[in-house]
């Protein structure tokens, strides 16, 4: 709970109309002291719990700590063989994979096979008609793809704008 500007305010206008100009400045001195002391015991207290109280716990636990230490990197160790055991038995009855070559050197390897194959197949070939002529997916899978015909316009029930 957090008090405002305002809330203050209104606190000191009320205590100025209860206890009166004169009284008030007696009681404002008696506050602030007990809110003096208050902070005071508070502090102490707080010193006294972290002294007795978290400081022990905190020596206490830094054997156990160190004595945790070695079973934790024991599991890590362990967790890694087992991870190197599951891949390993993933891996059991593929074709080992061999050193991968960067993306760049693949795609220039690809295009510059699916040129020499286009080349070697247009040389073999008597010339073709453009109509005919193969694209380049079946230039390079030496494949012939179907040709879709396109649909006859349908003028039948449609109406003109001349009319």
């Amino acid at each position: 709970m957090k008090i405002g500007i305002a809330e203050i305010i209104v606190i000191c206008v009320i205590a100025l109309v209860v206890l009166g100009p004169e009284k008030l400045p007696i009681y404002a001195k008696k506050l602030g002291a007990s809110l003096k002391e208050v902070k005071k015991v508070t502090g102490d207290l707080s010193k006294d719990i972290r002294e007795n109280i978290v400081e022990p716990l905190d020596e206490a636990s830094a054997p156990l700590k160190e004595a945790i230490e070695p079973i934790v990197s024991l599991k890590e160790d362990v967790n890694k063989s087992i991870d190197d055991v599951t891949k390993s038995f993933k891996t059991i009855g593929k074709p080992a994979k061999k050193e991968e070559a960067k993306p760049e050197v693949i795609e220039a390897e690809v295009t510059e096979t699916a040129a020499a194959k286009a080349k070697t197949e247009a040389e073999m070939q008597p010339e073709v008609s453009a109509e005919e002529k193969p694209t380049l997916a079946e230039a390079y899978t030496g494949r012939k793809a179907p040709r879709r015909q396109r649909p006859a316009a349908k003028t039948a029930g449609r109406r003109s704008h001349n009319a």
